[in-house]
């Protein structure tokens, strides 16, 4: 359809979160079952509209701050990426700026304002049906890819851990990221000699079982060299459970 010279489109902007955590042995998004319509009934990703004396960083403050108790630097949160195909909202043309937020085991959810009701879900079965509202499937799935690259390339693995974790604890949080096992010993030997990866806290802990563990915190690398790739051999990645 061809429009008039000078003619501008009324659009209006939303934000969503893909907000992910590890909770019993599962990778977990937060979900809010929509009170209102459309798709009232439906699991969504929690988001709302951006108001008109806020920016988008503020606006995606606000809704993890509702929906978690959140607020940005307790938790790593990042702009994931902007979706806007016609159509993806049926009351009006709706442009959504995605946000990935990671945080460790994180509390049960209360729901906001306009949610009936809201959990964490298994990442695996949001991802295998076709429940979720508006295009929040293809959101969710583009934020748990970003969060496995992640894991590849810098420390944010332990966004997942506490603040002092064993390399038991952050082994098992790729393994549930990256759906695969990975030899202890391999991976053991490759946190602790990436440069700024890992800071030893000079505590250790018998909450592993076995003989006591060393425990550390995360370094002060932003990025992983070499990187911890997905599929290397010397990783002795296996896909499963």
């Amino acid at each position: 359809m061809e429009h008039p010279p000078g003619h501008v489109s009324r659009v209006a902007v939303t934000v969503d979160l893909v907000v992910l955590t590890v909770r019993d042995e599962a990778l977990c998004a937060l979900v809010v079952r929509r009170g209102i319509e459309p798709y009232r009934g439906a699991w969504a990703l929690p988001g709302g509209f951006v108001l008109d004396d806020e920016g988008l960083e503020e606006a995606a403050a606000r809704e993890l701050a509702e929906e978690t108790g959140l607020r940005p630097g307790s938790v790593h949160v990042e702009q994931l990426a902007t979706y806007g195909s016609p159509g993806r909202d049926p009351r009006t043309r709706v442009v959504t700026v995605a946000y990935l937020a990671l945080a460790p085991d994180l509390p049960v959810p209360a729901a906001g304002s306009d949610a009936a009701d809201a959990q964490w879900r298994p990442v695996d079965a949001l991802l295998a049906g076709d429940g979720l509202a508006f295009d929040h499937a293809e959101i969710l799935r583009d934020g748990v890819e970003r969060a496995r690259a992640k894991l590849e390339y810098s420390p944010l693995g332990a966004a997942f851990c506490a603040e002092e974790f064993t390399v038991a604890e952050l082994r098992r949080v790729y393994e549930i990221v990256w759906g695969a096992r990975l030899d202890p010993r391999n991976f053991h030997r490759k946190v602790t000699k990436t440069e700024g990866f890992l800071e030893p806290t000079g505590a250790t802990t018998t909450r592993d079982g076995g003989r006591p563990a060393q425990l550390f915190r995360r370094g002060s690398a932003e990025h992983l060299h070499p990187p911890l790739l997905r599929r290397s051999s010397s990783l002795d990645v296996t896909t499963g459970p």
